[in-house]
């Protein structure tokens, strides 16, 4: 190969790693604009409130399929576009967290601009889809992003400890929404799945709080830790905990082995929240019940698809 050839042919792979770079790095950006992780966990509950409609009143899964998609699609890009509004707004405080300063709000990657209309139209697109299935389904997803973007990132966060109580409205919904898309979600089911989301985001939210305490202290926001100290928060998040352990018994027409596996689960997480109560290690605590709280929400609902059959 002569040298000409040689020096095109790096130049070319030069190139190409810079263009793989930039692909990556922009998926990444994406990934961090709408929270990946908390996407996620949004999305599964929309997934099992479908399937749990189409077990309880034994629809077809060919027939619905185009609703099935709409809905899920129309609810990811309504949560998507609240989680980048989030991002919009609360810059000025994700440059004081170590945990958020790496957001593309932050590094300025993807200008704030872009941010907020890529967050309106969004939403937008997703309302859209979602009244091709039901008008109450539509109705479940807008009071979750109002009550997310307005009543938590605008209103309470920076004011009331209250914040993560009224940000744990907007996740109670999602198996609401996916229920609603093929039958009315006024049933034992759906409701008592939205119960179980709402208590279980608080005693998660206290972990995270706990876990960044510092940083929550920082920015100025009045996480529960921050204003009332972590034993406090300790306390609480074990009477949130023990609210969980009668909520299996509503789901009996699942089925024994789930109502046990999920009280199984319940008391794991309890006897979490007790060891809190007496741990000198606040941070290694924190971190377990993260952890755990987050396989907990993952298990239960994916166990719920599993029983179905879905």
């Amino acid at each position: 190969m002569n040298k000409v050839s040689k020096t095109s042919t790096d130049m070319i792979g030069k190139v190409t790693d810079s263009n793989q770079q930039h692909t990556t790095s922009i998926i990444s950006d994406i990934k961090s604009l709408v929270k990946g992780i908390v996407l996620i966990s949004n999305v599964l509950p929309v997934l099992t409130g479908l399937a749990l409609a189409l077990y309880f009143t034994n629809a077809s899964l060919a027939e619905n399929w185009n609703v099935i998609l709409l809905t899920l699609i129309g609810s990811t890009l309504v949560m998507a576009g609240a989680l980048m509004l989030n991002n919009w707004y609360e810059v000025d405080l994700d440059k004081e967290m170590q945990r958020t300063e790496k957001r593309p709000t932050v590094t300025g990657s993807i200008p704030l601009k872009m941010v907020l209309t890529m967050g309106i139209s969004t939403t937008i697109l997703g309302f859209i889809l979602l009244l091709f299935t039901t008008f109450e389904a539509t109705v479940y997803a807008f009071i979750g992003w109002f009550t997310y973007v307005v009543l938590y990132t605008f209103w309470s966060k920076r004011k009331y400890t209250l914040n993560t109580i009224i940000g744990s409205v907007s996740g109670a919904v999602t198996p609401l929404i996916g229920w609603a898309a093929i039958e009315s979600a006024y049933h034992v089911v759906p409701i008592v799945l939205a119960l179980i989301l709402f208590i279980w985001q608080i005693p998660h939210t206290f972990a995270i709080a706990i876990r960044r305490c510092d940083e929550y202290k920082a920015a100025g926001v009045p996480m529960l830790p921050v204003v009332c100290g972590v034993e406090v928060t300790k306390r609480q998040a074990l009477i949130y905990i023990a609210c969980l352990l009668p909520l299996p018994l509503f789901l009996t027409s699942l089925g024994t082995a789930f109502v046990v596996l999920a009280s199984l689960l319940n008391v794991g997480w309890l006897a979490l929240g007790i060891s809190g109560l007496f741990t000198k290690d606040n941070l290694k605590w924190a971190n377990r019940n993260f952890f755990y709280s987050l396989n907990y929400v993952i298990i239960l609902f994916g166990m719920m698809i599993v029983f179905t059959g879905f």
